[in-house]
């Protein structure tokens, strides 16, 4: 219960669009405000997106207007479309709960470049 795996991740040139899944062992979107983070290379993992089990949003500054996160509680998953990619979105990305609440999945890469 509570298992999380990450998916969708690739390489993209600048500009391009990629659609991140995150699927869960167990009913947990149904009450659980879920969240996606990011790590790139020697950052530490920064949250990108939540979204609340009432389906209200947050997004960071730098992927406003460019991310949008959803779930789709039938199907234990949250989305994350990604439209608008820069270098600098290149990171692993991973799904968990605002409140870190799950151990960690082994996230998917993406790697924007040309």
């Amino acid at each position: 219960h509570g298992q999380l795996v990450e998916s969708g991740g690739g390489l993209v040139q600048p500009g391009g669009s990629l659609r991140l899944s995150c699927a869960a062992s167990g009913s947990i979107f149904s009450f659980a405000h879920m969240a996606w983070y990011r790590q790139a290379p020697g950052k530490q993992r920064e949250l990108v997106a939540a979204i609340t089990s009432g389906g209200r949003t947050h997004y960071a500054d730098s992927v406003k207007g460019r991310f949008t996160i959803s779930g789709d509680n039938a199907k234990n998953t949250v989305y994350l479309q990604m439209n608008s990619l820069k270098p600098e979105d290149t990171a692993v990305y991973y799904c968990n709960t605002v409140s870190v609440s799950l151990p960690w999945g082994q996230g998917t890469q993406v790697t924007v470049s040309s």
